[in-house]
């Protein structure tokens, strides 16, 4: 890692540091955002900011930059890194209570001010042959609160559930929540039923990616049916497919759910088709 931004300077990494007073630290009282950069370019960077900023109305802390500010701070800091392909995070916490107040009480401290940390990390695309042969998950009753469509930086239960996924030897937690599935502990999730691509639509209990949005445009892009619904357990269960989405495991096959196989258990050919169609369009425009 190289240089951070924060609180309005570009520092070497290991001299960042934030108090430990900081509401994020003490509470989790705080959101974030990840920016996957190409080639030094940030990609879909106002979609990105504008969940960020769907993310910060949801609990009632205000932006501390414009959108062209914060433009100006990820292409900087992504053009001051040595690698590349960049996965950029930014965080925003509501900072530390001023002299005088509770250092840690739940109600929101008086004028403090947010701390903003934002860095970047090598974005590295998962290898040809763990996509070849796809990943095994394991599904979970979904133990997080109602407002998942917030990026919020207590992620306790994300973490518990994707240490379960390790411990069980796979990629994946999967969620359900009333017999639906919503997503997983760290991605999205998409099925294939009879040549259709089917996945939950957004709501509350999921959190949307752009990945999960470019997925859906290339789907129609490239005539493969698609249904944005309810999928339930059984139709997850059932599944001739079943996917991950995100930056980092792009398109990746779940072969394997709760020690069955999906279909055949191998790839199977939208997925196939999928991904082809995924790094085409990561070199023609999110690397232009």
């Amino acid at each position: 890692m190289n240089e951070v931004w924060l609180n309005g300077r570009f520092l070497p990494a290991d001299a960042a540091n934030v108090p430990v007073f900081d509401r994020g630290f003490l509470l989790g009282d705080g959101v974030y955002e990840i920016v996957p950069v190409y080639s030094r370019k940030p990609f879909r960077l106002d979609a990105h900011l504008a969940r960020l900023q769907h993310s910060l109305q949801g609990i009632r802390l205000a932006n501390p930059y414009g959108i062209e500010a914060w433009r100006k701070i990820a292409l900087e800091l992504a053009a001051r890194q040595d690698f590349a392909d960049q996965s950029l995070l930014i965080q925003v916490t509501r900072g530390v209570p001023l002299p005088g107040q509770p250092l840690r009480d739940h109600a929101f401290p008086r004028d403090a001010a947010p701390t903003v940390l934002v860095f970047a990390q090598p974005l590295v695309p998962p290898a040809e042959a763990q996509k070849a042969a796809g990943v095994c998950a394991i599904t979970a009753p979904d133990p997080r609160w109602q407002r998942c469509d917030l990026k919020v930086i207590s992620l306790m239960a994300n973490v518990l559930m994707r240490q379960r996924a390790v411990e069980a030897g796979c990629a994946e937690t999967i969620f359900i929540r009333d017999g639906l599935l919503t997503e997983g502990a760290a991605s999205n999730i998409f099925v294939v039923q009879d040549g259709t691509l089917c996945t939950p639509a957004p709501s509350t209990h999921m959190l949307t990616g752009i990945t999960y949005e470019v997925v859906l445009e290339l789907a129609a892009r490239h005539g493969i049916a698609v249904r944005v619904g309810e999928v339930t357990e059984a139709g997850l269960r059932s599944a001739d497919e079943i996917w991950m989405t995100s930056s980092t495991k792009e398109i990746m096959p779940v072969v394997m759910l709760d020690e069955m196989p999906v279909g055949n258990g191998r790839p199977g050919p939208v997925a196939r088709q999928m991904d082809a169609l995924y790094q085409q369009f990561k070199q023609d425009v999110m690397r232009r």
